[in-house]
Order: structure tokens, then C-alpha cells, then sequence
């Protein structure tokens, strides 16, 4: 993963310290039995270190978020990732089409990429399923951020949500629902700059541009989407995001579920 962000609170200097601390203690070790001579298979001490920041970074926001509630923000620089769920419910709901920057490997920024930015004041998710894909010396990983129930391939004709958040904000190329969807009090067509979610305009409207905003005024429009997949290039809870049953782990090879 190229870039993983939070915002998080004063526990983090003291995770990242123990964190730090225990990874350089083990290095030594590697380094003193590695100097013997003796060959002992690969020599990951070498390399350790150059892992503690994505670790420590992984480690900090798994804390966080099993400690309650988190406003955070997920992004990787210049690749998509997958957000899947059971189902989503929100209400406050807006959205519009965009051409955000976009960032490259080799750190400039494209915004030749047109995107969805789908707004919700306040949102209910059933489970939340994570994916990011990472290529490693040429092996490839996948890194898994689970939540909530478990976020099945066919999702279930009803659906419970578990999961809670303020100002949600997804910047997508893609996204799906398996199932019905139904929405309330929504206006087809409006001008993007006019569309508000939790009383601001989205990032990247335009005058005259594609929007579907609110007919029942602020927080007035509600959506149900049966099972959500969408290939985004951020996820944004600018307010709160209480996330239960927190899961991170990375496997080998291309992940397509959790």
C-alpha cells in the first residue's frame, strides 16, 4: 500500500515508540547472528526496518478503531482499491461527477480520470470488506480491512447494518449495487455545484455539472443499496466511524473477497 492516512489521537506516539522499539531489538539480533558467518536461511534483518513504518502505520489505525469511534481517511496513491458491504443505508445523500488528481508513481498527478463522488451525511453499513492490492519484488499481496459481519460474494436479499458513520465520502470509478436500490426524495440532474451533503458542496463540483441531490432540502434524501462494490480511489469518514470487530491482515497472492 502506497499510502494509508489517519487522523489519530495521542495513544499513537506511544504505540509507534513500543512498535519501533521491538522491531529494532529483533534487527540487532538478526544482524549479530548474521555476522557470524553462518548461514541461516534469508536474512530478513536487513530489511526489517525499511517494514516498520507500513506496519506501525497498519498496527496504530487497527488500535484506534477497535477503541470506538474514528474520522479517518483511506487512500492509496495512484491505484484503486475495493470497498464491498452487505448493504448500505444513508441518508443526507448527494452525488456528483468529477475529475480529482489523481497521483502517479512517480509522484505527479493526472486528472484525466472521471469519477463519482458520492456523498452521506449519515450511513449505516451492513460489514465492510476492504481490498488493496500491493506488488512486493515482483510478488504480489493483498492487504484485507475487515468490519462488522462478514461481507458475503451474493449479498443477502435483507440485510442489518452494524456499522456506523458521519460524512462518509467515496471518490469512485465504480459503484454497484447487487440487489434493489431505492431512493427517496433524490433529484436526477441537478447542478453539481448545488448539491450539499451535511450542508457543504462535494470536492470537485462544477456549475452545470452532473449532480443528484436532495429534493426534501438538507439531509432531506435517502438511498438503500443492496450489496455495494466499488472500485475507489479514497474513502473519507470525515466524521465519526465506529467500525466493530476490527480485522487487518495481509495474504499472498490477488484477493478478490475477504
Amino acid at each position: 500500500m502506497n499510502h494509508l492516512t489517519t487522523r489519530l489521537g495521542p495513544p499513537v506516539g506511544r504505540v509507534r515508540a513500543r512498535g519501533t522499539r521491538a522491531v529494532t531489538e529483533w534487527n540487532a539480533r538478526m544482524l549479530a547472528e548474521a555476522s557470524d558467518g553462518t548461514r541461516r536461511g534469508t536474512r530478513w534483518g536487513r530489511g526489517a526496518l525499511a517494514l516498520v513504518p507500513s506496519v506501525l502505520a497498519v498496527g496504530v489505525l487497527g488500535t484506534a478503531l477497535a477503541q470506538g469511534a474514528l474520522a479517518a481517511n483511506f487512500s492509496v496513491t495512484g491505484q484503486p482499491f475495493t470497498l464491498t458491504s452487505n448493504g448500505v443505508e444513508g441518508s443526507g445523500f448527494g452525488a456528483i461527477v468529477n475529475t480529482p488528481a489523481v497521483g502517479r508513481p512517480d509522484g505527479t498527478t493526472t486528472t484525466n480520470t472521471a469519477m463519482a463522488r458520492v456523498g452521506f451525511a449519515s450511513a449505516g453499513l451492513a460489514g465492510l470488506c476492504g481490498i488493496v492490492h500491493q506488488t512486493i519484488a515482483g510478488v504480489p499481496y493483498s492487504l484485507l480491512l475487515t468490519g462488522g459481519q462478514k461481507v458475503t460474494a451474493a449479498p443477502p436479499g435483507t440485510f442489518t447494518t452494524d456499522i456506523d458513520a458521519s460524512n462518509l465520502y467515496i471518490q469512485a470509478t465504480e459503484l454497484q449495487a447487487y440487489g434493489p436500490t431505492t431512493l427517496q426524495n433524490a433529484v436526477l440532474g441537478q447542478s453539481a455545484d448545488q448539491v450539499t451533503v451535511a450542508g457543504k458542496p462535494l470536492t470537485g463540483a462544477l456549475p452545470g455539472g452532473f449532480g443528484l441531490g436532495s429534493a426534501g432540502g438538507e439531509g432531506g434524501s435517502s438511498i438503500t443499496l443492496h450489496g455495494l462494490n466499488a472500485t475507489a480511489y479514497d474513502a473519507e469518514m470525515a466524521g465519526a466511524l465506529v467500525l466493530p470487530d476490527l480485522k487487518i491482515r495481509v495474504v499472498a497472492g490477488s484477493a478478490t473477497a475477504c
